[in-house]
């Protein structure tokens, strides 16, 4: 069995990529978990080459069926889970006049739905972890939508929302099982999904995704007695929105 082991879901580049990194470094074992294939056995390979231990289990993480699958693998491989990286989310801008069914149903399952899901499904480790050095951590990426709420994002902002105020009723039920929840709020990162924004803001000015992992980094070494319930990243002078189309 490992002697720590972490699920980071969204984990083909950007964030999740880079948090994953910073995990292996500090002595996980890793399961990585997104939905296209190749682009996911890429981003493994790349860790394993650096020595690091890792698995990678592709599937849709709207869909319950594919989360059963990620934590099941990630037990039978590693046995633990001392942390579990909820970053999976999607993004799709709709003016609410026009709003897609499928686009909304699509954001909710990612974004909000399955947060809920691999919680379920992790707490038996995450729980034993707990008991045993009381500090079991689950991130949460969010976003600074999640803040203040955006036109045109109107339904990625509104299950952001809901992903700090899950986190906050998280760090309430789990508080003494040893599990701390803590929701990562950034503005822009210069990542492929913030590609529509960057002829406005250009990618050298955005957050790098380095930051957010050093930022988890950090909550690994706090205390079991700190719990830090929501980070925000903002550029400077507050940021920017995103623009309306």
């Amino acid at each position: 069995m490992a002697q720590r082991a972490a699920i980071v879901t969204g984990a083909s580049s950007g964030i999740g990529l880079a948090i994953a990194r910073m995990l292996g470094e500090e002595g996980h074992a890793l399961t990585l978990a997104a939905r296209r294939p190749e682009k996911l056995a890429a981003a493994a390979d790349e860790l394993a080459r650096s020595g690091l231990d890792v698995q990678h289990v592709a599937g849709d993480l709207g869909d319950e069926q594919a989360i059963v699958d990620v934590v099941r693998r990630h037990e039978q491989r590693f046995g633990r889970c001392d942390v579990l990286v909820n970053n999976a989310g999607v993004g799709m801008g709709e003016l609410v006049d026009e709003l897609t069914t499928r686009k909304v149903d699509i954001q909710l399952a990612t974004n909000l739905r399955s947060v809920f899901l691999f919680y379920r499904e992790a707490l038996p480790m995450l729980r034993r972890a707990g008991a045993e050095h009381r500090n079991a951590l689950v991130v949460n990426t969010a976003s600074i939508s999640a803040i203040r709420g955006e036109a045109w994002l109107s339904v990625y902002s509104a299950t952001k929302h809901g992903v700090v105020g899950f986190t906050q009723s998280m760090n309430k039920e789990l508080a003494a099982a040893g599990i701390k929840s803590t929701a990562l709020c950034p503005g822009f990162v210069d990542t492929p999904m913030t590609d529509f924004v960057k002829e406005h803001v250009p990618a050298e000015a955005m957050i790098r995704p380095t930051d957010i992992a050093e930022a988890v980094r950090y909550l690994l070494g706090t205390s079991p007695g700190c719990v830090v319930p929501e980070i925000r990243f903002e550029r400077p002078g507050g940021g920017l929105g995103a623009p309306a189309p």
